[in-house]
């Protein structure tokens, strides 16, 4: 009987961080790694042979809830175990845990329990990326600068990003939507003076000195979201009330539809004119097929 070959593992690159972090057989860190090859294992590791992931999307933790995670363990140790990969003879980079890790250096340990991977640069941005949106205690601008690194760093588009993530595109365009507003707004989403609902209410407003003043009245007032869309819709109504499409004069307007009838008798289909009070417009002539576009230029002698 021939030997059976061994099945070769298939990459796990982008079917999301329980992939990414899928178990194979333990080996211990110390050995040779190979490139696209995730190993599993959980050893005890110095931290001082740690170092931090240059890929951590998140800049800002709150120092008051690192001090309340370092006392839990002192007392009950690390439960869940960071990530790291080994880039070199006894060190490590890690990919995710980044909390727990420092967390650890103020609890006063010397070493932490790791999960102990291998990743490509791109894989490490991508397991830290996500692993850091699955977060519960992430911010709404945090998600959204994760996403829009996702599309940018990892070359996904929208609808790939959904399915990293476990969201619709709509979700995920909301979130993205949020880097368009000034830095102000923006630093107050991080800060949680404003929520989500009130940042996609002011993301309506064309103005930026308008959104600002929107927000501004928000903050210092401590309006609820249904508060500030109300003023967004009074505001944009507002401006349609100030500012309604000119119309033509009946004389303009009945000679604009008698020539619209003209070309629709000349080029045996309907046709759409348009102009405004300015003299400016548009002539659209549609088609069924390409015999039927082929007919119109003739007509224009085009061809």
């Amino acid at each position: 009987m021939a030997d059976q070959k061994p099945t070769k593992k298939k990459s796990v690159l982008g079917r999301g961080l329980g992939a990414l972090l899928e178990d194979s057989p333990a080996k211990h860190p110390s050995e040779d790694i190979l490139p696209e090859v995730i190993k599993a294992g959980v050893f005890e590791i110095k931290l001082s042979q740690i170092q931090v992931n240059p890929f951590q999307p998140r800049v800002h933790f709150d120092k008051e809830a690192l001090l309340e995670l370092a006392e839990s363990i002192k007392v009950q140790g690390i439960i869940q175990p960071i990530t790291v990969r080994k880039i070199d003879t006894d060190e490590y980079q890690l990919i995710s845990g980044e909390r727990r890790f420092q967390a650890s250096k103020i609890a006063g340990l010397t070493q932490v329990p790791a999960y102990v991977r291998t990743a490509n640069d791109q894989q490490m941005l991508e397991m830290a990326l996500i692993e850091n949106i699955q977060r519960e205690n992430l911010n709404a601008l945090e998600i959204a600068q994760s996403y829009q690194r996702l599309l940018a760093e990892c070359d996904l588009k929208q609808e790939e990003l959904g399915d990293r993530v476990g969201k619709n595109r709509t979700t995920v365009n909301n979130y993205l939507r949020l880097l368009k507003l000034p830095p102000t707004i923006q630093a107050a989403i991080r800060d949680q003076q404003i929520s989500m609902g009130h940042a996609r209410a002011l993301i309506n407003v064309e103005s930026i000195d308008k959104q600002l003043a929107i927000f501004n009245k928000a903050v210092s007032e401590e309006l609820s979201v249904r508060k500030v869309e109300a003023l967004v819709k009074a505001l944009n109504e507002g401006q349609k009330d100030r500012n309604p499409t000119p119309e033509l004069d009946p004389v303009k307007k009945y000679e604009i539809n008698k020539l619209q009838q003209k070309l629709a008798s000349h080029f045996g289909t309907k046709v759409s004119l348009k102009s405004n009070p300015k003299n400016k417009g548009e002539i659209k002539i549609p088609f069924n097929s390409t015999s039927d576009l082929n007919r119109i230029l003739e007509i224009l002698e085009i061809i």
